[in-house]
């Protein structure tokens, strides 16, 4: 339930919870749910739910093993917000990243409302870097409720990209991700909705990390922006509180 990673802006996955459920257009070709399925049919024993929400307490301490410093996608199968992932669970996540300063943790959502609702009840190490999923304009307000929480580092992964975002909200972040789709079913990303959001992060100061065009597989678009890759790590002077 932790692997190296071939996402670009990691170095590791870990998966105390796995399976999820869809909430939003970015959700309809989800890799994990694919993932997830796949893994059901082979056999493995983490995945015999297949995409139902489970949690693997099991896990929890792998990332105390690991002494060389990662990056570490926290529940890249999951959404560690879900509202099916008891409260007292995610505070054991968070217990676990404060006891791994080593290494430096990201978590992504979608359930930008639970996050805020119960971001004021857990203690916030700062290697816990806590981002959302936004796809399109339609869902900056997740960006809004991410700024409401005290992660010490707030990112936007803006994967799939779907649709212009002209008014990027970006006080209090430090970093943000961009990809278009990949898989079955792509929705292709229009180039200028990736300079949109690139020259707003330039203008912001804010890094920006550009994964992929997408394409029927995540390499098939390959990663160059006007003839360059774009591949900008948040350092502690950009850290924005």
């Amino acid at each position: 339930m932790g692997d190296r990673s071939s996402i670009e802006w990691t170095d590791a996955t870990w998966n105390p919870v796995t399976g999820c459920s869809k909430v939003s257009p970015g959700c309809q070709h989800c890799y994990a749910e694919r993932l997830a399925h796949r893994l059901k049919a082979m056999g493995v024993a983490a995945y015999r739910n297949g995409f139902e929400v489970t949690l693997h307490p099991h896990v929890l301490e792998l990332p105390l093993h690991w002494r060389r410093p990662r990056r570490v996608f926290v529940n890249s199968m999951s959404d560690l917000f879900h509202e099916d992932v008891p409260e007292d669970f995610i505070r054991s996540v968070f217990s676990v990243i404060a006891r791994a300063p080593q290494h430096v943790f990201q978590i992504l959502t979608k359930r930008a409302d639970r996050l805020v609702e119960i971001a004021h009840r857990l203690s916030w190490p700062p290697n816990a870097w806590q981002g959302v999923s936004v796809e399109s304009d339609a869902y900056t307000w997740r960006i809004e409720r991410l700024q409401q929480t005290p992660a010490p580092v707030r990112f936007l992964s803006i994967e799939p990209l779907l649709g212009p975002i002209p008014k990027l909200p970006l006080d209090g972040i430090s970093w943000v991700i961009v990809g278009g789709e990949s898989g079955y079913g792509h929705r292709p990303a229009d180039p200028e909705w990736v300079r949109m959001i690139r020259d707003q992060c330039l203008q912001a100061r804010v890094p920006f990390f550009f994964k992929q065009w997408g394409g029927r597989t995540p390499k098939a678009g390959g990663r160059l922006l006007d003839g360059r890759a774009w591949d900008q790590m948040p350092q502690p002077a950009e850290i924005r509180v």
